[in-house]
């Protein structure tokens, strides 16, 4: 039976990260970056295509249970067999120079015979390496890439049906640790790593930064453990943040919506820079801040809606034959043809940003208001254009309502600025009635005055989710009754068994896809937020107690959730879906705990 996306767990380094199913099998790992070459790729295909499985011997299929260590993100996988019990350990420590995948294995109880195969496929599980012995490694090479073996205390490895197999017993307190490291297959081997010191530097580091979490209020467990996974998701040389460390996980099984989230999108900027300022930390806000300058700079015409984990602008798309999709779902692409949309919200969202940077007090750089201003000059004469919107719709370009309603956040973060700054030169009386213009404009053509109500796009009936944030950005106030009716509406119309979709799909062109998905996580948290504004407390809090129960079981949670199938659905884990857990905490319960 083909795994669930919830079946696995997620380790990693801040420059990659793997996943690590029930079974005890490594089925993703892309090194050394997190948009590498995948050299584990079961997980999107099967195990010719690259695996490690570690487990007893006996051992069929799941794990008995497995948890991550308290505020770490070092995970621990026990099996108990007749034989006896024995867990698993499994870390990735923060590199010095190389990546490496720590497993150790340790006897509990009894004398249990345990088996490692591993399988290296480099470049997404097409390419077999050439396999020898040196200096107690295996070293698999091809091309640039090399990848060293080696355990402590050695045990034997032989090769088998393309793979590298070991076999061993450890009885209670006896341990076997394995470190797998790559580097580039033209230099020399990097320094070895000390497993067991890296496995108490790591549940120490860890600790400590899950300790500056200044949240202190109910569901406290479920917002470090969503903390912990955008620190994992974070590309700490240059404090970019991937949406996900997947490509391809389906939006549904068997389907074609299968999309590569390992690069940093725009669109998370606010809701992140939030979320680190607000839960206790603003090293991390302010990394992520800098990497935002950087990649957006240049020309305004040019902003991109995603770029890679340094800013890189071309990620071009392409689909990989090789490999069956995970569940059979096809096509599997690399690369995110989405880039080159025309997203007019990333505006708001860079602008939003700032501002709140600004006002929080993060260190001003030089250039960030010319920026700012060059922004504003490019929307200014563009913003009546059609683009595809947050969504990434591939149906077309419209003038989706949330698209205008960031517009004029963005005026709006420009013109306060100014009025707070009054140092800094701007066209503030220019920007006023820019952002009177837009309020108009979508008040106008945004809202559907019968069944008072937004909609998606001007003219449309269809309703998006994104309209939920209308309160949080301040366009208008949680009590206007447009507001309050919109919030009504999509609740009626988008909600799947108590959850909500971003959108209709039924009968409806809008994304130009065949087929349908799952109910998105970050609306529902949305959801959960906008009735805390309206003041339907009670169902807020138990919507989010619904969203929080639909973590895996080490709290990991996917970008969508089918609620008939009760499965996590898309690429796993989330930042989007991570993001929206924390920030509705804050907002529900931030008054009693945050700091």
């Amino acid at each position: 039976m083909h795994p669930r996306i919830e079946d696995y767990a997620l380790i990693g380094d801040e420059q990659t990260a793997a996943l690590i199913g029930r079974d005890g099998s490594v089925d993703w790992l892309c090194l050394p970056r997190f948009d590498s070459g995948a050299c584990f790729a079961k997980l999107l295909g099967d195990k010719e295509n690259g695996h490690w499985r570690i487990a007893p011997k006996a051992a069929k299929g799941h794990c008995t249970r497995r948890a991550y260590r308290r505020d770490t993100l070092v995970l621990d996988t026990e099996w108990e067999t007749a034989e006896g019990t024995i867990r698993v350990t499994d870390l990735m420590p923060q590199r010095d120079r190389a990546p490496d995948l720590v497993r150790i294995v340790e006897g509990l109880d009894g004398d249990v015979t345990v088996r490692s195969t591993l399988r290296i496929r480099f470049d997404y599980g097409s390419i077999v390496p050439w396999v020898r012995r040196s200096d107690g490694h295996r070293v698999a090479v091809a091309g640039p890439d090399s990848v060293w073996l080696r355990s402590e205390p050695e045990v034997r490895t032989w090769g088998k049906d393309r793979a590298t197999h070991s076999e061993f017993t450890v009885g209670k307190g006896e341990k076997v640790a394995f470190v797998l490291t790559w580097h580039p297959s033209h230099e020399p081997r990097p320094p070895l790593v000390d497993p067991h010191k890296a496995l108490s530097n790591s549940v120490r580091d860890w600790r400590k930064w899950a300790g500056r979490c200044h949240y202190d209020g109910p569901y406290r467990d479920a917002v470090v453990r969503s903390l912990i996974t955008l620190k994992a998701l974070t590309y700490r040389p240059t404090g970019g943040i991937v949406a996900a460390p997947t490509t391809s996980l389906p939006e549904e099984l068997g389907g074609v919506r299968n999309w590569d989230y390992r690069y940093c999108w725009l669109r998370d900027s606010t809701l992140l820079l939030n979320v680190g300022l607000s839960a206790g930390y603003r090293e991390e806000a302010e990394a992520w801040r800098d990497w935002l300058l950087r990649a957006v700079a240049g020309d305004p015409a040019d902003l991109q809606i995603m770029y890679g984990l340094a800013g890189e602008r071309r990620l071009p798309e392409f689909e990989v034959p090789w490999l069956s999709g995970f569940a059979g779902s096809l096509p599997v692409r690399i690369g995110n043809e989405a880039v080159k949309q025309l997203q007019l919200d990333v505006y708001g969202e860079v602008m939003d940003t700032l501002a709140l940077a600004r006002e929080a007090g993060l260190p001003i750089k030089p250039h960030m208001w010319a920026i700012q201003s060059s922004l504003m000059d490019w929307l200014q004469s563009e913003w009546r254009r059609p683009d595809e919107g947050l969504w990434e719709v591939r149906g077309g370009r419209r003038h989706f309502v949330h698209s205008k309603v960031m517009v004029w956040v963005a005026a709006d973060r420009a013109v306060r600025t100014l009025e707070t700054n009054p140092s800094l030169k701007g066209d503030l009386a220019g920007w006023r009635e820019f952002r009177d213009e837009v309020h108009r404009e979508v008040c106008e053509k945004g809202y559907d005055a019968q069944r008072n109500t937004f909609t998606q796009s001007y003219g449309s009936r269809e309703l998006d989710a994104a309209l939920l944030l209308i309160p949080r950005v301040g366009f208008l106030p949680p009590d206007d009754p447009r507001v309050i009716g919109t919030i009504d509406a999509i609740r009626a119309e988008l909600s799947h068994n108590g959850f909500l979709r971003r959108y209709s799909v039924d009968g409806t062109t809008v994304d130009g896809l065949p087929g349908s998905e799952g109910t998105f996580l970050a609306c529902s948290f949305w959801l959960a937020e906008a009735l805390q504004m309206t003041g339907r407390t009670r169902e807020a809090h138990e919507l989010f107690d619904r969203l929080v129960r639909l973590a895996n079981d080490v709290g990991l949670l996917s970008e969508e959730y089918d609620p008939v199938a009760d499965r996590q659905l898309g690429n796993f884990p989330q930042a989007f879906s991570h993001i929206g857990l924390v920030n509705t905490a804050l907002a529900l319960f931030g008054g009693d705990g945050a700091g």
